[in-house]
């Protein structure tokens, strides 16, 4: 059976990744240039230092999944965090962005490592049960899709607003623009808090899965493991936020060192992400008319051969050139996003058709972690590149290997990562059709088990 549900809940719902959007771009996009041209802090230093709170996450995450899974108020399992997460949320984003008075690259690395791991801890009280709304608002397997393109569009508009309104607050990564670096912190606290109350009023839970008993945390990390589809569809995410989120990282040192458009930096990044948004159902149309693995097969190849051409700009590269490939990765940009997200909830049925068991919270509990084990990895990896091949904190000019370390960042690196996402997807075992029988076998045991009751 088929749960439609109506637009104005889909973008009620979607528009809860606005704020997460442009808070998690912001902090990949800005943070790692925050700290080494405003508060003069190596590269190599800021490395571990967002290595260490990323890694918190690896507890942090499947521990919020658990108890969100168990948690039962009035207002369900999920949205009492949404109600009650945002303002603690908003306090810690806005220190991340504080210069503190603080001498000494290890002392300033120990206070961002801790800023890091709170931050982290608050957004995923929040992120954790949004994302495992999901599968509750809708068991249909293209109403899924047109929920998720939804969400992108969201995701995408916060990441259009999160490259180029926080450089025009900035003004330019320095050290003589701290106290602009941390305005901009507290006016996007406060603009990313309100779209969670907009999800907590604009959804509901449906009482059947509020109702059913949960597993132990041992089990429900088992469950995990044991569903295939799930085990796919999470290391395809992990592979592609790898590379998202390295780009969003990079793509600011590639537009300020290796093709000398810093001023340009603004319409860049815009180009990219309103392509974006306007390819979005293209890659709705492209996964209901073959399918979401066939989908992501063709997205991403696609996003790989640009990012490898992108490498090759210089600064006597014509801005008309550079805008054009944009426009092209914006394509590939959209499809990362959808068709990602849009696989995770179909392993949540194809998990209790085998165990009688719905476990969103452990699910996207993990499906949050990977994510934050692809950017614990990607941004420090980045990093470190950059710290060996020479770059240089608060320099104009670059020696000519720090631009040969930018460049291996923006393009072979994430070109490696798709290729493995991709190879993964093409091994995912589970289509359209055996998800709508999986879907149908399941409304048809909760429909005898009422006439039971």
């Amino acid at each position: 059976m088929k749960s439609k549900l109506p637009t104005w809940r889909k973008w009620m719902y979607g528009s809860g990744d606005l704020g997460f959007s442009i808070t998690s771009t912001i902090v990949a996009a800005y943070f790692a240039i925050f700290l080494t041209d405003v508060v003069g802090v190596r590269a190599g230093i800021v490395a571990i230092a967002i290595f260490i709170g990323r890694t918190w996450d690896y507890v942090n995450d499947p521990l919020f999944g658990y108890i969100s899974d168990r948690t039962r108020t009035r207002w369900g399992r999920r949205r009492p965090y949404l109600l009650f997460g945002p303002i603690p949320f908003a306090i810690v984003f806005t220190l991340m962005w504080w210069k503190p008075p603080i001498q000494g690259d290890v002392a300033l690395a120990i206070y961002y490592a801790i800023i890091f791991v709170l931050y982290d801890a608050a957004a995923t009280m929040i992120y954790m049960p949004y994302f495992a709304l999901t599968p509750e608002l809708t068991s249909d397997y293209d109403e899924r899709t047109s929920l998720t393109s939804v969400r992108a569009f969201f995701s995408i508009l916060g990441s259009l607003v999160a490259f180029p309104i926080p450089l025009m607050i900035i003004g330019g990564f320095s050290p003589d623009h701290a106290s602009n670096v941390l305005r901009m912190g507290f006016i996007f606290a406060i603009i990313s808090a309100i779209p969670m109350y907009i999800v907590f009023f604009g959804t509901r839970e449906r009482p059947e899965f509020i109702s059913q008993k949960q597993p132990g945390l041992r089990e429900s990390i088992q469950a995990s493991i044991k569903n295939r589809p799930f085990v796919f569809g999470a290391v395809i995410y992990l592979f592609t936020w790898f590379t998202v989120d390295i780009l969003q990282f990079i793509l600011i040192f590639f537009i300020k060192h290796v093709v000398n458009r810093e001023s340009s930096s603004d319409l860049i990044m815009a180009t990219i992400f309103v392509v974006a948004i306007f390819a979005l159902p293209l890659w709705v149309w492209t996964s209901r008319r073959l399918n979401k693995r066939l989908a992501y097969i063709a997205g991403m190849a696609f996003f790989a051969a640009v990012l490898l051409a992108l490498i090759n700009l210089t600064p006597a590269t014509p801005l008309w050139l550079i805008l054009m490939l944009c426009v092209l990765a914006g394509i590939g940009v959209s499809a990362a996003h959808v068709i990602p997200w849009a696989i995770i909830p179909d392993a949540i049925e194809y998990g209790e058709l085998k165990t009688g068991e719905r476990h969103e919270g452990m699910f996207y509990s993990l499906i949050s972690l990977s994510q934050k084990i692809a950017s614990s990895f990607a941004i420090p990896l980045g990093l470190l590149v950059l710290d060996r091949t020479g770059y240089i904190p608060n320099s104009v000019q670059q020696p000519s290997s720090a631009i040969l370390g930018i460049r291996i960042v923006t393009g072979p690196i994430p070109a490696v990562m798709i290729c493995l996402g991709i190879l993964f997807a093409i091994m995912y075992p589970l289509g359209r059709e055996r998800y709508t029988q999986i879907a149908r076998e399941l409304e048809d045991r909760r429909s005898s088990s009422k006439k039971v009751e």
